[in-house]
């Protein structure tokens, strides 16, 4: 298995209220997008990632990758939906890479862990693989009503998980979910839609959604927390070297 990687960066973050697209802001010193790709590089094995960046503040971000190996990094143009973001990175990956990881640059502490569990996978022979994190909230399922909104159903909290990226797939599988050309909040509802099984591996909650500003408060108390996360990730795949 060759794996390669898709960070989606296109994001312009207007919850997150930073006057600038979400990848781009910092947490200790680096942008979001540079934390994401450190990470999935330091899991290794990942032959070429692909980052996917809006078409405004383009010097920006590649500031902000100039630390990686451009032979090994590399950046493409966006689309209008988050999935036209994902078939751009597709089309610029490495031909050779036959598996597929697609990462949400907004997770960007998920840990070379959960990154190398995600591949570990894929390498068993799944066709699809999402990290999942047990739902801790009871949720409910809500209609309008007139002028309520009322419940609907209540389903049964052990039965559902909170899904994280990145997700793996193995490239085929993914190109052919997403030739129906349907947008979805994530890779893995196209290809359920085409009628493959996704396997689900254990998440971490390090992987946590930077969205609103009390994200970023929260991923600022884990990042100074975790010293290992920190250590584990620094410097690696400095430019010049794969």
């Amino acid at each position: 298995m060759n794996p390669g990687a898709v960070v989606v960066a296109a994001g312009l973050g207007t919850r997150l209220k930073a006057g600038r697209p979400k990848a781009l802001v910092t947490l200790r010193g680096a942008p979001l997008v540079t934390h994401a790709v450190r990470r999935i590089l330091a899991a290794g094995g990942v032959s070429h990632v692909v980052v996917v960046t809006p078409a405004t503040h383009e010097s920006d971000f590649d500031e902000a990758l100039a630390e990686f190996d451009p032979t090994l990094v590399t950046r493409v143009g966006g689309g209008a939906e988050r999935s036209d973001s994902v078939r751009a990175g597709l089309a610029a990956l490495d031909a050779s890479c036959d598996a597929v990881l697609v990462h949400d640059a907004a997770r960007c502490l998920a840990p070379p862990s959960l990154v190398a569990r995600v591949l570990a996978a894929l390498d068993d022979g799944a066709d699809a693989v999402v990290p999942g994190v047990a739902v801790v909230d009871t949720i409910k399922l809500v209609e309008a009503r007139e002028a309520q909104t009322v419940v609907a159903s209540t389903p049964a909290r052990a039965a559902l998980r909170a899904i994280q990226t990145p997700q793996g797939f193995r490239r085929s599988a993914l190109l052919a979910a997403h030739a129906c050309g349907a947008d979805a909040t994530d890779d893995a509802a196209l290809v359920e839609l085409a009628g493959a099984d996704v396997v689900v591996v254990a998440g971490d909650d390090l992987a946590l959604k930077v969205t609103t500003p009390l994200d970023m408060v929260l991923a600022e108390h884990l990042l100074a927390a975790d010293d290992a996360v920190a250590g584990e990730v620094t410097d690696t795949h400095p430019r010049g070297q794969s």
